[in-house]
């Protein structure tokens, strides 16, 4: 059975999604009506994954009710002006085929454009419209966040950001919780993998009967982060969803959390500008 995070507007997000780059077209579109299928409930897209289309389509050919399956999507650095942003919410409604997002994010903040607190406000609004249920961002600094809550008064549902084993992302996600923000992580299982070789995370793996995958998801779930791992194959897509099962003691938990490298990072959002 799936678990949930309240989030800070009144609704809720399930503990673990199931993300959608490069899934594309009609394999991308199996792919993920395959994870619906398997009991996956959270579905994150974006504008710049080119897939909202496939996203809805596996929506519509699961059977599952709409209102049980979370859908995200994010809104790309070229349209961060205001009325560029409510009209590209509007088409990525319109390319998904749904009446409504359960959550949209501003996928980056591009700082140097500095037109992202325009885009914040947009989101704002589509949320007052119905067309949003949960409005949120992406690789935002805490600095980020403060100005456009200064300039609307509303605090981000979700912040999603780069986060596992090597960059826990420690400073964003006290910040978050400060103001309860629910914290997702994009490459939760860092890209290589490096992370599934860590003796002690394979310690755990043996300790617990799991795979250093599983381990690694639930430490996140467990440090009130939303991991979303991509998975094409069956076999991936139902190992990542088993993580409920067993739980790390706060030691643990901690230990994982002191892997932190310096230069483990793979963008810094006060540099990566994405359009």
């Amino acid at each position: 059975m799936m678990e949930y995070f309240d989030l800070n507007d009144g609704n809720r997000i399930p503990k673990l999604g199931f993300g959608t780059y490069k899934l594309n077209g009609s394999a991308g579109c199996f792919a993920i009506q395959n994870a619906l299928k398997l009991g996956y409930r959270l579905l994150d897209s974006a504008v710049n994954y080119e897939n909202e289309g496939a996203v809805g389509a596996a929506i519509r050919r699961s059977g599952i009710p709409r209102d049980d399956i979370f859908v995200t999507s994010k809104l790309p650095g070229r349209d961060h002006e205001y009325q560029k942003a409510v009209d590209q919410i509007q088409e990525s409604l319109f390319s998904a085929g749904l009446d409504y997002f359960d959550l949209y994010l501003i996928h980056w903040p591009n700082p140097k454009e500095d037109k992202y607190v325009q885009a914040w406000q947009a989101l704002v609004d589509a949320q007052k419209w119905g067309l949003i249920k949960s409005i949120g961002v992406s690789n935002f600094e805490p600095e980020h966040i403060e100005k456009i809550y200064q300039a609307t008064n509303i605090m981000p549902a979700i912040n999603q950001v780069e986060l596992h084993p090597y960059w826990s992302s420690n400073t964003i996600r006290q910040f978050d919780d400060a103001h309860q923000i629910i914290t997702e992580a994009w490459s939760p299982l860092q890209r290589g993998g490096e992370a599934f070789n860590e003796p002690f995370i394979n310690q755990l793996a043996q300790k617990y009967r799991k795979s250093p995958a599983q381990v690694i998801l639930r430490w996140e779930t467990q440090i009130n982060v939303v991991p979303i791992p991509k998975a094409s194959s069956i076999k991936h897509q139902l190992s990542n969803l088993d993580i409920f099962d067993f739980k790390l003691t706060p030691e643990e938990v901690e230990k994982i959390t002191a892997l932190d490298q310096i230069g483990s990072r793979r963008f810094d959002p006060h540099e990566h500008e994405e359009f």
